[in-house]
């Protein structure tokens, strides 16, 4: 056998060694896995924050896995000559002994610029590759001087039980890298999109009504949400959101009745429409919110009323339109732009709080006249948003609107119908335009991890640009919820209230009552993805009629998130 193959034989060891260490940290790094869920339980925070505003949702599962390997090879390394030179190496280090051998007697371990060695951190196949580079480089000069004493036989019987002790380890090892291999594959040739999202929700829902006006018959109804969420930079979003429903309003059956919260969006025979298109970025330390189409208040601006709202109308939030946010966002809808501001203190009483600014027009893209994105109807929207300590948020808007004759005040800028109110707070004069200006506050208070309480009021002043076509309006309501209530997940939820009425609108008949809603659910989760949600809807006064019966309404509703 020649002298260099001899040479090779001897030091081959020392390679094996310096490469259990290089790959140490990959050894020790557990094996955890990422849970995937699509369900954002936003509702857990005192302050309702938009639904997306500048954010793009971290990277879940696989995506997460696969994402730090766009990255790879950028950590440039520098060869060390001693361990001291590693800031984060210490002798305790159960390693240290065996790195510093492999540093200062053999010098084929590099380290990073900054000076750390990064043990604990699971290494990329570049750095692995860099660090066996480093010892083979090594060995041929070893190989090449034939330096006497080059491996003592205390060498030799450490490097042995380096490679006994860590056998399982490096089999492990192996068996994640050959599995991350095929799923990064498997993604790579399966991937829709490298910068979008997407998310859905599906919506089973069992409805009835009795005892009351409404002639009471079971429907069975559907709606089904597919949102494509895409980021450009890492911190804007383009959301495209497509929706497709059957269900048909119990409220087209009588007066003053809140819609439900999945009834809003589809066309009643399951056809797919584009009913979101918005764009929001951060620009400084604003945030911008743009809607081409389906534009709503409560997509940018703070709604205090934790648990009850899921992301306007979604389908883990309370049962109705009333109990989900204060009617105030319901007024005007459609295209525009919206602005957020922060101000304030991190460390004053009043943390961190926001001015919110907005603009809405419901006919935006329709020339003729009297329409378009200023001629049509429009609402402008202000809001102050206040944070006091941890548990209490507070919030003043004003929302000024403009309508065209014929109009609905409470209808999102949807212009079919009003979502909430009675007949006599929502429609405005067939003959005339009119301008309005409303007034709300909101509140939420959060106790405890185990209680929330939040409320809201709001007034209404119609101006009619007619003859005695002004009116008011006026709306309040509190809920109480409880979090995790039987089960981690869980929510149970009352909110009782009045739904916007008027007492002095000369465009129908005035009613003396109040029309006042009381509505109790239980969200049960299933499983991360999957809820059911049983609810009791109670409607003393229908309508403002102090001659009606009560109605009660009864909803199961499914809710499916992926």
């Amino acid at each position: 056998m020649s002298n260099v193959l001899w040479k090779s034989l001897v030091v081959s060891p020392a390679v094996l060694g310096a490469t259990l260490l290089v790959s140490g940290a990959a050894i020790a790094a557990p094996n955890t896995t990422t849970e995937v869920s699509t369900e954002t339980q936003v509702a857990t925070e005192v302050v309702q924050q938009p639904e997306v505003l500048g954010q793009v949702p971290a990277s879940s599962g696989v995506l997460a896995q696969v994402q730090p390997y766009s990255n790879e090879g950028q950590n440039l390394q520098s060869q060390v000559t001693s361990v001291s030179q590693f800031s984060d190496v210490q002798p305790t280090d159960w390693a240290f002994q065996a790195l510093q051998s492999l540093v200062e007697r053999y010098g084929c371990i590099a380290g990073y610029p900054n000076g750390t060695y990064r043990g604990n951190r699971a290494l990329t196949r570049y750095e692995f590759a860099a660090g066996l580079n480093a010892c083979l480089d090594r060995v041929n000069e070893l190989i090449a001087t034939t330096t006497a004493d080059l491996v003592t036989k205390q060498d030799l019987a450490t490097l042995q039980r380096l490679q006994e002790e860590f056998s399982a380890e490096l089999a492990t090892l192996r068996g994640r890298v050959d599995a991350l291999e095929a799923r990064t594959a498997e993604l790579e040739a399966n991937q829709f999109s490298t910068t979008t999202k997407l998310q859905g929700e599906a919506i089973f829902a069992v409805t009835d009504a009795f005892n009351g006006d409404i002639a009471g018959k079971t429907v069975f109804q559907d709606r089904v949400r597919l949102n494509l969420q895409s980021s450009f930079t890492g911190t804007d979003m383009l959301n495209t959101r497509l929706t497709a429903g059957n269900a048909k309003s119990t409220q087209t059956r009588q007066t003053g009745e809140s819609k439900q919260t999945f009834e809003i969006g589809g066309n009643t025979a399951n056809g797919v429409n584009i009913d979101k298109l918005t764009y929001e970025a951060p620009v400084g330390p604003a945030q911008v919110y743009i809607a081409a189409t389906g534009g709503q208040h409560s997509h940018y601006a703070t709604v205090n009323n934790p648990y009850f709202f899921d992301k306007t109308d979604g389908g883990n939030g309370a049962l109705t339109t009333f109990a989900s946010e204060n009617p105030i966002y319901r007024i005007g809808g459609g295209s525009g732009i919206a602005l957020n501001v922060p101000f304030g203190k991190p460390g004053s009483i009043l943390k961190p709080s926001s001015l919110t600014l907005g603009y809405l027009a419901s006919e935006a893209n329709d020339p003729i006249g009297g329409h378009g994105l200023f001629d049509g109807n429009y609402a402008a929207l202000g809001q102050l948003n206040f944070n006091v300590g941890n548990r209490i948020a507070l919030a003043a808007t004003y929302v000024h609107g403009y309508f065209g004759a014929g109009s609905t005040l409470f209808d999102s800028g949807l212009n079919n119908g009003a979502i909430v109110g009675t007949n006599l707070a929502n429609n405005l004069r067939s003959t005339n335009g009119s301008s309005t200006n409303s007034y709300g506050i909101s509140a939420a208070f959060t106790p405890s991890e185990k209680l929330s309480i939040s409320g809201f009021v709001s007034y209404h002043d119609v101006i009619g640009f007619g003859a005695n076509d002004n009116y008011e309006a006026w709306s309040y309501g509190v809920g109480v919820a409880l979090p995790d209530f039987g089960k981690r997940g869980n929510i149970l939820g009352i909110f009782g209230g009045a739904q916007p009425y008027s007492f002095n609108n000369s465009g129908g008949a005035n009613s003396g009552d109040i029309p006042y809603q009381v509505e109790g659910f239980y969200k049960y989760r299933v499983s991360d993805n999957i809820s059911v949600t049983p609810g009791v809807i109670w409607l003393p006064s229908t309508g403002q009629n102090n001659n009606s019966e009560d109605t009660f309404i009864g909803t199961l509703r499914t809710t499916f998130t992926f």
